[in-house]
């Protein structure tokens, strides 16, 4: 019988580990090797549903007179408010995977809740990281570090932007240049599969997202926080 894992019992587990770039990548490529192919297909599902809210997007834009190159602000709405939507969904997958990988289903990749914090994080995290690479660029990597667990906060936890800013901050002080370099490696492991005709990237952004999402277990268990329980079928 598959052993399943409670919320509590991975934060005892990863308040033991330590963190580092290997940790992370290493928990990410041993989580992949479990059900290669799961992570395959649910990486080419969230492909297929850009596509489709690409498609009804520029649908929308052609009924309003405009195209692709010239989109009309119904169109580019429909587009940040459907890609938002999906994103929340990669997000409650990826920690659906990285606390049970025996038993993630591609039903976690539907959540919709909470949008309206999701999307207020979202504007407020790119605004602010948007004005710190217009300040100096160094700003803006200080900014995009300190709240990059920002949104995992907001489906993980249900918090508002505002508090889970608050969170993502407290979490990663002190551990800024790991992360730095945490997402270089990521990058340059992307750009790997990127350079494999594409394909490579169906392995590569699985393993690159779970070793996000171990980084974000790993110190979410040091700064003390449970997580909350992820509800997929929950209503908007």
């Amino acid at each position: 019988m598959k052993s399943r894992r409670t919320n509590a019992g991975v934060s005892l587990i990863v308040a033991s580990m330590d963190f580092s770039i290997k940790s992370c990548v290493g928990f990410g490529w041993e989580t992949f090797k479990m059900r290669p192919w799961f992570f395959i297909g649910a990486n080419l599902v969230i492909v297929v549903a850009y596509l489709v809210a690409g498609g009804i997007t520029s649908a929308i834009d052609a009924l309003q007179g405009g195209s692709s190159q010239d989109p009309t602000p119904l169109g580019s709405l429909a587009e940040f408010l459907l890609s938002t939507l999906i994103s929340m969904g990669v997000t409650a997958f990826y920690l659906a995977a990285h606390d049970h990988p025996e038993t993630a289903d591609l039903n976690a990749l539907w959540h919709p809740r909470p949008f309206w914090n999701y999307l207020a994080a979202s504007i407020l995290l790119g605004l602010i990281i948007v004005a710190g690479f217009i300040l100096l660029i160094i700003p803006g990597i200080i900014f995009a570090l300190m709240f990059m667990f920002t949104t995992f906060i907001v489906i993980d936890r249900e918090r508002g932007p505002i508090e889970a800013m608050k969170d993502s901050r407290s979490m990663t002080r002190g551990y800024k240049w790991q992360l730095l370099g945490l997402a270089l490696v990521l990058m340059l492991i992307n750009m790997v599969g990127a350079i494999a005709l594409l394909v490579g990237l169906l392995v590569t952004i699985p393993v690159t997202s779970l070793a996000v999402t171990h980084a974000y277990r790993l110190l979410q268990a040091r700064a003390g926080a449970a997580p909350a329980p992820l509800r997929a079928d929950a209503a908007l």
